[in-house]
C-alpha cells in the first residue's frame, strides 16, 4: 500500500515547562487560513534545567517527575481534540512517562472520555548509572528518536507521552507514522528534524525573541496580541511549510524561521538519534504571508552513540546584590570587597564587575549600579549565615549609601549538567501501546559519525579588506539568536532579508568577519578560554554563521554565576558591538 500523499499539519503548543497554558486549546480550536485544523499537536516541556527540576521533584515524591501542567492542558481541551480527530504527542513524561500516562487516563476518565494512551520509555539510565560510568547522576537520560512515537500512533494512540526524546523527535515520529517513513529514509527524516527544530520552541518561530521585532511591528504586528504557536505543514518527502493559524499574533518570515533554525545548534551537522541532518543544505523561501517553505534538506545515517543528559547535585549557592550610588562607585566596590572577602569561607566567591552609572543622572536609579556577590560550596553553611552575616554586619560601617536589593536569603542547592554518550546497545527504546503491550523499538541498521569540521572556520575567506568603512553596530543589518547547550554558548548570526540588493555581498562580509579571533574581540569574557574553545561554522544557504563558545557558561545554567546564565541575551549584546562596515554594504 502506498504512503498517503496528504500533508500532515503539526502544531506545537509548548516550548518549555511553563509555556502558555492556553496554547493547546488555541491550536485545537484554530485553523489555517484555508480552514484546515491541525492533525497532531506536539509539546516540548524538557530542557537540561527542567530535567534537574524534575529530578528534585522525584527526590520529594517518586510518583512525580513529569510536567504537571500538561494534565491541566488536557483537562481543558482533550474532549474537543478527540472530537476533531487531533492526536497529541509530547515529551511531558520527563522522568516518569508511565506515571503521566496513568494520570492522563485518570483525567480522561474524570471527563467521561475513553482515550487510547501510549507512552515511550527506556531513556532513563539512572538504574544503570554506575555500570555506564555515570556515577553520582541525579538524572541520566539518553535522547531517543521518533520511531517509538510512530509505533504508538500506528497502534491507534490518541495521546502519546514520552520521556527524554529529542525535541524534533515529536515531529519525526508523527511524520514517520503518517507517511510510512523507515529508518533508511534519511532525507525525509532530516527534513522532519528541521521542521521539528523550527517549531519546538513555540513562538520563537513566529516572532518571539526575534531581533527584528521592530520591523515586524512596522509591518503591522500588534504588540498586544499574543503570538501564535507555529504549525509545520509536513510533506511526504520531508519538505515542509512553516506557518501559523489564522487570526493569531506574530509573523512567520524567512528571518523568524532562520532565528529558530540557528538556535542552540553546534556545527553544520545536527545529530539526532534517527538521522544526521546537513544544516548547510536547508533552503528557505517566503511563499506568501506567514508561509515559509523549507526544502532541500539532506540527511545521512545517525550517530552510532546516543547523547545522555546528566545532572548531578553540585552543592549550595547564594547571592546578594549591593547598590552603589553616585560618585566613586568603583572605590566603594573595592572597599566592600576588601571588608567582606576575608571573612567568606565558601570554596567559590565571585564578585560582578562594576558598570559606571550615568553622570549627573536625573533619577536616583539612573545614578546607581549593582554589585553582586555569589558564593558556592559543597556544604550549605558557608553559603548561609557564613555568607550573609559578614555582609549584613557592615551595613552601618561601610561605603556611603550602603543598601541591598533584597533581604538575606537561605542557600539553595544547585545542579551541574554534563553531556555523556553511550552505545546504542546500552539503551532499550520501549513503547508501551494503548493495550499495554510492550515493544522494543529496533535501532537503525546504519550509523555513522558526522564530520564536524565541515563548514568550520578557518575558511577560504580572507579577513575583510581594509577599505573605506564606518564603525557601526553589527546589528545594523545582522540578526542574532543565542542560547545555551550545557556550559557552551551558541550564537547564530545571519544577514537580514530586508530586500536589499546587497544581500549576497553582506553574507560574504559576515562570513569573512566572524573568525574565532573576532569573536574574542566582540566577547571579551571569552578571552581566557582555550584556543580551541571558539568555533565558527558557515551556513551560506541561510546567510549565516553559527558561533559556539565552549565553556563560557561553566557547568551549565543551574551552576553558572554569569549575569545571563543561559546566554539568551548574548546575541543581542554582540549585535550592539561596533564593527567596521564597508560603505558599499550600507
Amino acid at each position: 500500500m502506498s504512503a498517503p500523499t496528504r500533508d500532515l499539519l503539526v502544531g506545537n503548543c509548548s516550548g518549555f515547562y511553563g509555556d502558555r497554558l492556553s496554547a493547546m486549546r488555541e491550536l485545537v480550536e484554530g485553523a489555517l487560513e484555508d480552514g484546515r485544523p491541525v492533525d497532531v499537536i506536539t509539546g516540548d516541556y524538557l530542557a537540561e534545567l527542567t530535567m534537574l527540576i524534575l529530578g528534585k521533584d522525584t527526590m520529594k515524591d517518586p510518583s512525580l517527575g513529569y510536567a504537571r501542567t500538561h494534565l491541566r492542558q488536557l483537562e481543558d481541551c482533550l474532549g474537543l481534540a478527540l472530537e476533531k480527530g487531533i492526536r497529541i504527542a509530547t515529551n511531558a513524561g520527563g522522568l516518569n512517562p508511565a506515571g503521566l500516562a496513568a494520570k492522563v487516563r485518570e483525567v480522561a476518565s474524570g471527563l467521561g472520555l475513553d482515550v487510547a494512551v501510549a507512552h515511550v520509555e527506556g531513556d532513563d539510565l539512572r538504574p544503570r548509572a554506575a555500570e555506564l560510568g555515570l556515577d553520582g547522576a541525579l538524572t541520566a537520560n539518553a535522547y531517543l528518536g521518533g520511531f517509538g512515537i510512530a509505533r504508538a500512533l500506528d497502534a491507534g494512540a490518541q495521546v502519546v507521552v514520552t520521556g527524554r526524546v529529542t525535541d524534533a523527535a515529536l515531529v519525526v515520529g508523527a511524520g514517520a507514522s503518517h507517511f510510512g517513513w523507515t529508518p533508511a529514509d534519511h532525507d525525509a527524516l532530516a527534513g522532519a528534524v528541521v521542521a521539528g527544530h523550527v517549531i519546538e520552541c513555540g513562538t520563537q518561530a513566529t516572532g518571539g525573541n526575534f531581533s527584528g521585532f521592530r520591523q515586524l511591528m512596522q509591518a503591522g504586528m500588534d504588540p498586544r496580541q499574543p503570538l501564535g504557536f507555529p504549525v509545520a505543514e509536513l510533506h511526504a518527502d520531508g519538505s515542509s511549510v512553516i506557518t501559523k493559524q489564522a487570526g493569531t499574533g506574530g509573523a512567520v518570515t524567512v528571518d523568524t524561521v532562520t532565528a529558530q533554525l540557528v538556535y542552540e545548534i553546534q556545527s553544520t551537522r545536527y545529530l539526532n538519534p534517527d538521522v544526521t541532518t546537513h544544516l548547510d543544505t536547508v533552503r528557505l523561501e517566503q511563499l506568501g504571508p506567514d508561509r515559509v517553505g523549507v526544502s532541500g534538506v539532506v540527511g545521512e545515517a545517525p550517530p552510532s552513540r546516543l547523547k545522555v543528559c546528566v545532572n548531578e547535585l553540585g552543592g549550595w549557592r547564594n547571592s546578594m546584590e549591593l547598590v552603589l550610588t553616585g560618585l566613586d562607585v568603583e572605590a566603594k566596590a573595592d572597599w566592600v570587597r576588601e571588608q567582606v572577602s576575608p571573612r567568606l569561607t565558601a570554596t567559590e566567591v565571585e564578585w560582578s564587575r562594576v558598570t559606571l552609572p550615568e553622570t549627573d543622572a536625573d533619577t536616583e536609579e539612573a545614578a546607581s549600579t549593582l554589585l553582586r556577590c555569589t558564593v558556592k560550596d559543597p556544604e550549605p553553611g558557608p553559603c548561609g549565615k557564613g555568607f550573609t552575616g559578614p555582609l549584613v554586619e557592615i551595613a552601618l560601617g561601610s561605603y556611603p549609601g550602603f543598601t541591598m536589593t533584597t533581604p538575606p536569603s537561605q542557600p539553595t542547592p544547585f545542579g551541574v549538567y554534563r553531556p555523556a554518550y553511550v552505545e546504542r546497545a546500552d539503551v532499550e527504546h520501549v513503547v508501551v501501546l494503548p493495550d499495554g503491550t510492550r515493544e522494543v523499538v529496533p535501532d537503525p541498521q546504519d550509523t555513522a559519525e558526522a564530520d564536524h569540521t565541515l563548514g568550520l572556520r578557518p575558511s577560504p575567506y580572507p579577513a575583510p579588506a581594509d577599505t573605506l568603512n564606518r564603525r557601526l553596530p553589527l546589528g545594523t543589518f545582522v540578526h542574532a539568536r543565542s542560547g545555551d547547550k550545557g556550559g557552551d554558548a551558541n550564537i547564530g548570526l545571519w544577514v537580514a532579508h530586508d530586500g536589499s540588493e546587497k544581500y549576497d555581498a553582506r553574507v560574504t562580509w559576515l562570513a569573512k568577519l566572524m573568525s574565532p579571533r573576532k569573536v574574542r574581540e566582540l566577547v571579551p569574557e571569552a578571552a581566557g578560554l582555550p584556543d580551541d574553545a571558539i568555533e565558527v561554522h558557515c551556513l551560506p544557504n541561510l546567510g549565516a554563521v553559527n558561533v559556539v563558545i565552549k565553556g563560557l557558561l561553566g557547568d551549565g545554567v543551574a551552576a553558572s554565576t554569569r549575569f545571563d546564565p543561559q546566554a539568551k541575551g548574548l546575541g543581542e549584546w554582540i549585535r550592539s558591538r561596533s564593527v567596521h562596515v564597508q560603505e558599499e554594504l550600507l
